[in-house]
Order: C-alpha cells, then structure tokens, then sequence
C-alpha cells in the first residue's frame, strides 16, 4: 500500500514516539501542533482521532478511567477508516480496535492499560517511523508499562502557561 501523499514528518514523529517511547503526551502535543497547522486538510480528521487515541492512552497508563473512556468514545465516532488507508494505516481494522476496547471499557473502573499498537501497514511508513525511533535512542513496540514517571505524568513536568493563557483570554473574550 502506498500514501496518497508524502508522508508528514510529524506523523512519523507521533509513530515513532508512540511505538518506541510511548510518551503519548508528546503525541499529542506532535500531532496537536501539526493538526492546528493543517486545519483545511483532507485528513484532519484523521490527525484528530490519533490525538485522541494518545491521550485515551495518556489518560489509560495514568488510570484516568474516565478520560480514557471520554477519548475513546470520541475517536471510535469520529474515524475515517479509508482516510486512514490513505495513510497508511489499515484503518477498518483500527476502527475494529476501538470497538472492541469501548465494549471492554464500558465503566470507567473497567479501564486497563496496554500498548495498543497502531494497524501500520505501508511498508515505507513503517521503516521511517522504525528509524525515527532508533535515532531518537529508543526500542520499537517497547512497551508501556516500563515507563518512568516523566513519561507517565508528562503533563506535570511541562510549561503549560501558553495553554492556561490562551484558555483564560477565550474566556474573556466571550465575557465569562
């Protein structure tokens, strides 16, 4: 299977740091930061379910039941499986991925963490987010549970006074 289109090096990055380091906040923050950039693409969409499905791994690892579940909801309705194919992801056995882990998550104490690795099937793809990994020092499909505690709880460690900042002047800006 081949893209449609030159594979983004923020896709790669997210693959990479996804698979190898499993710190799903810089996922999110990779994917976040090239989603905003490409507001008018075709596959927002799709750049928009990844995010989500890192933070419901974000939020899963740190047994966060509930925005684990919240985000999962969310990428399962919104998916674009052949948009995701486009990809280079098999995005019909994604789709099937996240039903099946909503049906396994139906309460919030039901909520268990694992890798839940992404369908990648493009060849190219997979070689360049494989070499992304290694250069970044880091061990493909490594798993998620041997994470320290600044891989885990990312969010505490990170400067976030531009977001809270961002958040409090929309705030004013609709008059609340």
């Amino acid at each position: 299977m081949i893209p449609l289109f030159p594979i983004p090096e923020p896709f790669v990055r997210y693959l990479a740091e996804y698979h190898a380091q499993r710190d799903y906040f810089e996922c999110h923050e990779i994917m976040e930061e090239y989603w905003k950039e490409k507001k008018e693409a075709a596959y927002e969409g799709c750049w928009l379910v990844l995010i989500r499905i890192a933070v419901m791994q974000y939020h899963a690892r740190r047994g966060n039941g509930a925005g684990a579940r919240k985000l999962l909801a969310k990428a399962t309705e919104e998916i674009e499986p052949e948009r995701m194919d486009e990809l280079g992801l098999d995005g019909r056995r994604l789709q099937q991925m996240l039903e099946r882990r909503r049906s396994a998550w139906p309460s919030d104490g039901d909520v268990v963490y694992d890798d839940f690795n992404l369908p990648i099937v493009d060849d190219g793809l997979l070689e360049a987010a494989v070499r992304a990994s290694e250069a970044m020092g880091a061990r493909w499909l490594s798993s998620g549970e041997d994470a320290d505690e600044s891989v885990v709880h990312r969010h505490l460690t990170r400067d976030r006074t531009e977001v809270v900042e961002a958040r409090q002047a929309s705030i004013k800006k609709r008059g609340l």
